[in-house]
C-alpha cells in the first residue's frame, strides 16, 4: 500500500479552490435571483401592456358600434328626406284615412257594457295612431326613429342585425 504524506500546501490549495467554488456558487445564485426578478418584472409589464391593449381595443369596438348606430340613424333620416314631400303627403293621407276608420269604429261599435268600452278604447287607439301619422308624416316619424337610435344606439344596432338576419334567412329559403 502506498502511503500518503500530508502536504500543507496542498491543503491550502484545496481550501482556496473550495472557497473559490463557494464564492462562484453564491455569485451564480445571486445572478439567478436577479435574472428571475428581471423576468418577473418583464412578465408583469407585458401583462399590464396586454391588459391595457385589451381595454383600448374594447373601447374602440364600443366607439365604432356607437358610430355605426349613429350612421344608421343618419342614413335613415337622409333616406326619408330624399323621398321628399310626396311621401309626406301620402303618409298624411294614410293617417287621415286611419283616423277616419277610427271614427267609423267609434260610431258603429256598441257604446255600452264591456264590449262597448273595449270597442271605444280600440276606436280611440286607432284614431290616435291616425292623428300621429297625419300630423307627423313620414319625415316626423323618421325624426322620431332617429332620436330613438341616437338615444339607444346598441339596442338599435342589435335590432337591425336581427332584422337583417331574419330577412336573410327568409330569402335563403
Amino acid at each position: 500500500m502506498a502511503s500518503t504524506t500530508y502536504d500543507p500546501k496542498e491543503k491550502h490549495k484545496a481550501e482556496d479552490h473550495l472557497g473559490k467554488a463557494k464564492q462562484a456558487g453564491e455569485d451564480a445564485l445571486q445572478k439567478a435571483k436577479e435574472a428571475g426578478k428581471d423576468i418577473l418584472d418583464q412578465a408583469k409589464q407585458a401583462g399590464n401592456a396586454a391588459l391595457q391593449e385589451a381595454k383600448d381595443a374594447s373601447s374602440d369596438v364600443l366607439g365604432k358600434a356607437k358610430d355605426a348606430a349613429s350612421a344608421v340613424g343618419e342614413m335613415a333620416s337622409h333616406a326619408a328626406c330624399a323621398v321628399g314631400q310626396k311621401a309626406d303627403d301620402l303618409t298624411a293621407a294614410a293617417g287621415h284615412e286611419i283616423k277616419t276608420f277610427g271614427d267609423t269604429i267609434a260610431k258603429k261599435a256598441p257604446h255600452e257594457g264591456i264590449t262597448g268600452a273595449a270597442s271605444q278604447a280600440v276606436a280611440e287607439t286607432v284614431k290616435g295612431g291616425g292623428r300621429y301619422i297625419e300630423d307627423a308624416k313620414l319625415s316626423g316619424m323618421a325624426h322620431d326613429v332617429e332620436q330613438v337610435i341616437k338615444n339607444h344606439p346598441i339596442p338599435a344596432l342589435l335590432a337591425c342585425l336581427g332584422i337583417g338576419f331574419c330577412l336573410g334567412r327568409m330569402m335563403k329559403d
